[in-house]
């Protein structure tokens, strides 16, 4: 990634790539994690699983770690990866609806992708500027595996909706189409934005997780039956039994679709998302980490191209992998919502001022999320790796 100074809660750090320079930290431990003002805790805790099968310490040249590269270099990846182009837009509903996800080339242009990568260096700087304690060079987040950190979390207001870059993401025009498609209706609501970045010298797996998931008994479930006959579904979700009919009703129409954005080439070792085929339509929690399959481990979206993006249901299950590279992988991210899910439980985060800068149709889509002329960000977008951090700095801004 680019090196870019910024002005973080700490004091001004620079981002770079540059080997050593970046990440790798030995000081902290495997498995580590920091509670509100970053005071180091162990154990499962938060948004925190340990991974047990991590190498004992955070060195790239460490044996664990040799290890590991190596059964990454051999198997990671998910055999058979499909990945479409922005018009192919009945292909890419068919494996999203099959797999969960689908993984769509050249949404990003040279111009645009240079604009995004600059924009999570930047927010990068700012959550690295925080140092840690007792010689760790950085402040974790809290309730987090060490080296990684959400851009949506860290933010005082949990969305990066206060910043262009990320605003910019909702006005691609060949996005719209696609979520129409993989939605089943031709409206949708941006939920927030944000997506995650994982820096070099992660060496554990986050656990398997979803970020969504079905409610049978509300009124959007029912909703969400009559979207799929209308997306044309009818015939498929008919010729079903009847609890079969709801449960594929409702399996073809996500409630919460999240659109990530590659900024580099996703490789067997700069830490890929990874995505468990077919996992969104089930109603049984994900395996906990001692009890994962190594396959599950190896179903990173290996190739993903810089530009594309990864269109996620997300009630799949997914998770993190190790970067063991001397490069932070981003994924910034816009989160959309089906026309049907409830306003009252979308925050409103933008700025009017950015609201009203946005196309007709974007602003439409924006709708629920937009601030009233006058109101102010919460904290005022600000970001931080510390939740007890973040709170003072909303409290200074209402004071």
């Amino acid at each position: 990634m680019h090196s870019d100074p910024t002005s973080g809660g700490c004091g001004a750090r620079p981002v770079s790539a540059a080997a050593g320079d970046l990440g790798w930290d030995p000081a902290t431990p495997p498995n580590e994690t920091v509670d509100g003002d970053g005071n180091p805790k162990s154990g499962a805790w938060g948004f925190v699983i340990p991974d047990p099968a991590c190498p004992g310490q955070r060195r790239h040249d460490h044996p664990e770690v040799l290890a590991l590269r190596e059964r990454l270099r051999q198997r990671n990846g998910l055999p058979g990866l499909e990945i479409c182009a922005p018009d192919e837009i009945e292909r890419a509903a068919r494996i999203f609806h099959r797999d969960g996800f689908v993984v769509v080339r050249d949404l990003l242009d040279s111009a645009r992708l240079d604009r995004l990568q600059r924009a999570c260096d930047r927010a990068l700087g700012e959550l690295l500027a925080c140092p840690g304690v007792g010689g760790r060079r950085y402040a974790g987040e809290t309730g987090r595996l060490p080296h990684r950190y959400s851009f949506g979390t860290c933010s005082t207001s949990r969305q990066m909706l206060h910043d262009p870059d990320w605003v910019s993401l909702i006005e691609l025009p060949d996005t719209a189409p696609l979520l129409a498609g993989l939605f089943g209706a031709d409206d949708c609501l941006v939920w927030g934005c944000g997506g995650d970045v994982c820096l070099p010298g992660a060496i554990e797996y986050q656990h398997l997780h979803a970020d969504a998931q079905d409610s049978f008994g509300l009124p959007p479930a029912r909703q969400a039956l009559a979207e799929a006959v209308a997306a044309g579904l009818g015939a498929d979700v008919a010729a079903q039994p009847a609890a079969n009919a709801q449960r594929l009703a409702l399996e073809l129409t996500p409630p919460m679709i999240t659109v990530n954005f590659v900024l580099t080439e996703l490789t067997w070792e700069n830490g890929p998302i990874r995505h468990v085929p077919g996992t969104h339509g089930l109603g049984q929690p994900p395996p906990r980490p001692e009890r994962e399959p190594e396959w599950m481990r190896c179903c990173a979206l290996v190739g993903a191209p810089a530009g594309a993006a990864v269109f996620r249901d997300n009630r799949a299950w997914h998770g993190g992998t190790p970067n063991l590279s001397f490069e932070a992988r981003s994924l910034p991210n816009v989160e959309y919502v089906a026309p049907w899910y409830p306003a009252d439980q979308i925050a409103r985060t933008m700025p009017d001022s950015l609201w009203s800068t946005l196309s007709p149709a974007a602003r439409h889509r924006c709708r629920h999320v937009a601030l009233a002329p006058g109101m102010a960000v919460p904290g005022g977008g600000r970001l931080h790796p510390l939740l007890n951090r973040r709170r003072e700095l909303i409290s200074e801004r209402q004071g």
